[in-house]
């Protein structure tokens, strides 16, 4: 069993072994899709392949579509040349669920390959050129949409010669204002450009970028008049938000090894030389939401009849606030600074730590749901439920306590802070009952140590404000007696770290009492959480 188009023409041994196959005319949808294309998604990595090439799989499947997507990767080449070209842009989707039982899915909904290189320029004008277009995704990671370089320059001022190519917009977003310039040059056809990237309003992000680009070259002469009012009409380019919500981990080896036992051959993991990591599989779990602002005026595939929900802006919003400030996001938090402290490698292993279980369910359920907007698609206990009883514990879902806990400092304020201020804002609330989120701050300021609870001294996880935290810290030993409220203020009155002044918002001496009780030694990080759930 071989991955690739030849490989799939005796459908006999996989479909033996449980393998799904696509049940379409790959070629047919293949020619379709390169004349008229309707979908070009930017971001060639895992997010991708596990979840919006599976939903249009879907719809191939059951006659709903006659057109694939084209994938195109902005940043890491080696993607597109190890991990899709040879497999004939084929993968496959195993999804793990809690149980042990595991679901295996041929994905051959991407019909096209290409990446922002020289080489694929005038293709890419080409698709941007069609009027069939309707629809540009990216999953390129909020940093995808920076308008600087590695050094700090700004990319605005590149001279680029739309007409000949001679000159080469070296950024990812100038290369895809450039490209929105082709299809302006070409009959000023409407299109959506929608970021489904995990980060807040995402679409306003995605704008604010491609318009900074034409605004720059209108101000300099290299583009018509009309450009960066095409840009600004949403009747013409819409950037709608969205909401996305499903892990999809680094492939996994014990994934690989399972493929190879049902009879499958090319399963390499991949590490590029950027330090991707990919494979021709990709390994997630089963739930999944992806919620998008009904905003496409050149039209758009019926992805409602593959599970995405199509809404208003307002309710996306509500949706993103649901599981970033109250469903998710701060339970994954607390799990990765506690875990770091406990010994836990995995966050499934948490989720049967008494302690840890409970104070992921007090979080949510006891401070968070008081507060959270209920958006009214989604019903935010049945959210936690699902992540506290299914998503969190299921061990064939690997991720890790460490990873997680990577530039908590840019978390805490919208994870936590945001709950706090609405505590603030409700007079039937108060933020100074508020227990379990202090217990959190407080083991963050005990992970920032850098020694777990047995004294043993461990690496804490990449933050930006690192260098900044550790002067302040520094000094403080296991068993030292306070008071740190002087040599603490710096951070615990700090609100672009707490979204609050903690000492303000009448919250800071619990913290540092909390503080106080999980440095007395070895063993006192349980022995606290003990006392407190």
């Amino acid at each position: 069993m071989v991955l690739n188009d030849s490989g799939l023409k005796n459908r006999e041994p996989w479909v033996g072994v449980g393998f799904e196959l696509p049940e379409f005319d790959r070629e047919k949808v293949r020619e379709n899709t390169l004349n008229n294309p309707t979908w070009l998604h930017f971001g060639a990595g895992n997010i991708f392949r596990g979840f919006p090439a599976a939903l249009q799989q879907k719809l191939l499947n059951e006659g709903k579509t006659d057109k694939g997507i084209i994938v195109c990767e902005g940043y890491d080449y080696e993607i597109i040349e190890k991990a899709y070209k040879p497999y004939d842009n084929l993968s496959v989707l195993v999804v793990l669920k809690p149980d042990g039982n595991m679901k295996k899915k041929i994905v051959g909904s991407v019909v096209e390959a290409l990446t922002t290189e020289q080489s694929h320029w005038q293709t890419l004008k080409n698709i941007f050129a069609n009027p069939s277009l309707q629809m540009v995704s990216f999953t390129i990671t909020e940093k995808g949409y920076s308008l600087k370089n590695a050094n700090g320059e700004y990319y605005g001022d590149v001279v680029s010669d739309f007409e000949s190519g001679t000159e080469f917009p070296r950024s990812f977003i100038g290369k895809l204002a450039a490209l929105c310039y082709e299809r302006y040059k070409s009959g000023k056809y409407p299109v959506a450009l929608v970021s489904m990237d995990n980060c807040s309003h995402n679409g306003t992000k995605l704008y604010e970028a491609v318009s900074a680009f034409a605004k720059e070259w209108d101000k300099n002469g290299l583009v018509e008049e009309g450009f960066v009012d095409y840009i600004d009409n949403p009747e013409k380019v819409s950037f709608p938000w969205s909401m996305i919500d499903k892990i999809t981990p680094r492939p996994d080896l014990g994934v690989k090894e399972m493929l190879e036992k049902s009879g499958l051959e090319n399963t390499d993991i991949i590490v590029t030389t950027k330090n991707t990591y990919t494979a021709p599989f990709v390994n997630a779990e089963e739930p999944e939401y992806l919620v998008i602002e009904n905003l496409f005026p050149n039209g758009r595939p019926p992805l409602e009849e593959a599970g995405v929900i199509f809404t208003d802006r307002e309710t996306v919003d509500k949706v993103e606030k649901m599981k970033v400030c109250t469903c998710l996001n701060p339970l994954h938090t607390a799990l990765a600074i506690y875990g770091c402290l406990l010994g836990h490698n995995a966050i499934y292993e948490e989720m049967k730590d008494e302690q840890l279980k409970e104070l992921v369910e007090k979080i949510g359920y006891e401070e968070g749901l008081p507060v959270v907007i209920n958006p009214g698609i989604i019903n935010p206990e049945d959210f936690i439920k699902e992540v506290v009883e299914v998503r969190l514990p299921n061990p064939f879902v690997p991720d890790t306590p460490q990873r997680i806990a990577t530039d908590t400092s840019q978390k805490l304020a919208i994870r936590f802070g945001e709950t706090i201020k609405a505590y603030q804002k409700r007079e039937d609330l108060n933020a100074t009952d508020l227990k379990y989120i202090p217990l959190v701050f407080a083991g963050w300021l005990r992970y920032l140590l850098a020694v777990d609870d047995e004294g043993k001294p461990f690496s804490l996880s990449p933050d930006p404000l690192m260098d900044h935290l550790k002067n302040i810290t520094e000094g403080i030993n296991l068993g030292d007696k306070g008071p740190f409220d002087e040599k603490l203020k710096p951070i615990l009155s700090d609100s672009s770290i707490f979204g609050v002044d903690l000492f303000e918002a009448g919250l800071a001496d619990k913290v540092l009492g909390y503080f106080e009780e999980l440095i007395q030694g070895p063993g006192a990080v349980r022995a606290t959480l003990k006392k407190y759930l």
